[in-house]
């Protein structure tokens, strides 16, 4: 969330924020918890290491999200060698400077059997140039529902993956509740058979993107949001769940977003007025429930 403080986010009762200060102190705001989002392109980093260390220093038990959608070619776009020596340099220098800490892996933009592959990738990456697993604290995913086809729209082909397709979603597919539910129960079925069950997983992104146009008018995003947000507070799995926290499959997300100009049928602010929209009218009504 940037610019947090131009938005009246205390009335959502939201109780954490997401920032893209890169190396900053983000901005506190109603009293939310902050997870600091450390951008990066093609595995280099945009935040030096000394700057990284004061921020963890300076602001201990924080959870850092390292990254944004590496698997995605206009986003972070790293290799599955970049992130991994990446993400040993900044867990590495955040853990150094605060024990306390949480570090998460930088969310994939979804959850499909290639992205998975990726992931794999990523750790075996990792385990081959330091000799040993990747450390996770935090397992972390976006929920998007958009095509994966080299050189068309949607999320294209992870990078240095060979394949030129994976699952072919259609624009109708992107507020489609059960794919939504199928992405998290996949994620934590991998979960489980990486041995990382015992670790929690957030959602820092799911919305629809689509604009109205597209045939995503207020009442069908409405009605995908609360469906949504019903389903992540009370999705639990015996088998697969996070034992720690009564099996539950999600332990924390966040809706996209607070305000967008760019895919902004999820607003709820208007980024330009400030005011809350429609679509932020039912998630504070919603939140409200939980108070």
């Amino acid at each position: 969330m940037r610019d947090v403080e131009r938005y009246d986010v205390a009335r959502l009762g939201a109780g954490w924020h997401i920032s893209c200060q890169r190396g900053q102190d983000p901005v506190p705001s109603a009293g939310m918890e902050c997870a600091q989002l450390l951008g990066s392109t093609g595995g280099v980093g945009q935040n030096d290491l000394a700057s990284i260390r004061e921020v963890a220093a300076s602001y201990p038990g924080r959870l850092w999200l390292l990254g944004n959608e590496p698997d995605v070619i206009w986003q972070m776009n790293a290799t599955p060698e970049e992130y991994a020596r990446l993400y040993h340099d900044v867990y590495e220098a955040i853990k150094g400077a605060d024990p306390t800490s949480q570090v998460a892996i930088g969310a994939v933009s979804q959850v499909t059997p290639l992205r998975l592959r990726y992931l794999e990738e990523i750790m075996a990456a990792y385990a081959g140039a330091y000799g040993r697993s990747m450390p996770v604290d935090v397992w972390n995913i976006h929920l998007a529902i958009l095509r994966e086809e080299r050189g068309t729209w949607g999320v294209d082909i992870p990078p240095g993956m060979p394949d030129d397709t994976g699952i072919l979603y259609e624009i109708e597919d992107n507020g489609d509740i059960e794919v939504l539910k199928k992405q998290v129960r996949m994620f934590r079925r991998w979960m489980a058979e990486q041995g990382f069950r015992d670790r929690p997983l957030i959602v820092t992104e799911f919305s629809v993107l689509m604009p109205e146009e597209y045939g995503f008018p207020f009442e069908r995003v409405r009605a995908f949001m609360i469906a949504a947000f019903d389903f992540l507070m009370t999705a639990t799995d015996q088998d697969l769940g996070y034992p720690a926290d009564g099996n539950r499959l999600v332990q924390r997300w966040a809706w996209y977003s607070a305000a967008d100009h760019l895919y902004s049928t999820g607003n709820l602010f208007d980024p330009d007025s400030g005011q809350l929209t429609a679509l932020g009218e039912v998630f504070v009504a919603y939140a409200a429930k939980y108070r």
